[in-house]
């Protein structure tokens, strides 16, 4: 299931700081301390960022910005966490083209009142109890073996590679006029136990 694109843009640095999620602004005094899901939701609505000139530290930014974004729309199965407070595990597989910004991202954040960790992986067989893998473009050639080893885990793997979606990856990064989109295949996504928001997929860009 893949919903509409959305297709409103901000340009890149234009009031995204290291560590500031989409879908948040500040508070009103006496607003509720954490930004509700809505208030993520509208924002992911009105805002699809600009790259300008794809300059690849802002591109990055941006996109661990969604990844931290991404844990509050996807229901994971219970036996995905040891312990009620366990850590949300972001990994990345390969190079990790998002320099310090995702570390920058999810530091002292909590989703469920579970922080946050990442975690840099060698080999697909130390990411299997992580939660959400980004999968560097760099370990493409071995994408259908890193699929196939992912088959019976809990792991929400995004990449940025084409036929990403079609060899079972989950959601894939794309540029489109000059702009960061993702896609999502909902259907691996169900068969890993996981349970993507309607909201999300209602954002997601249609595959082609």
């Amino acid at each position: 299931m893949i919903g509409r694109c959305f297709s409103a843009s901000i340009k890149v640095g234009a009031g995204l700081r290291s560590g500031e999620g989409i879908g948040c602004w500040r508070r009103k005094k006496n607003a509720p301390q954490n930004c509700t899901l809505w208030v993520t939701v509208l924002f992911l609505c009105l805002f699809s960022f600009k790259i300008l000139g794809q300059e690849p530290a802002q591109e990055y930014q941006i996109k661990a910005a969604f990844l931290f974004n991404f844990a509050k729309f996807v229901e994971w199965p219970p036996d995905a966490f040891p312990n009620a407070d366990s850590p949300i595990i972001i990994g990345v597989l390969g190079k990790n083209v998002f320099g310090h910004y995702l570390e920058d991202t999810i530091r002292g954040k909590t989703v469920q009142n579970r922080p946050f960790l990442l975690k840099e992986f060698k080999s697909v067989d130390e990411a299997v109890h992580c939660h959400i893998l980004f999968i560097d473009p760099s370990v493409s050639e071995s994408l259908s073996g890193i699929i196939k080893d992912l088959h019976n885990t809990s792991v929400l793997t995004v990449s940025e590679t084409d036929q990403f979606l079609k060899a079972g990856g989950m959601v894939n990064f794309i540029i489109e006029d000059n702009k960061v989109h993702f896609q999502i295949n909902d259907e691996a996504a169900k068969a890993a136990g996981l349970k993507v928001s309607s909201k999300l997929l209602s954002l997601a860009a249609h595959n082609h």
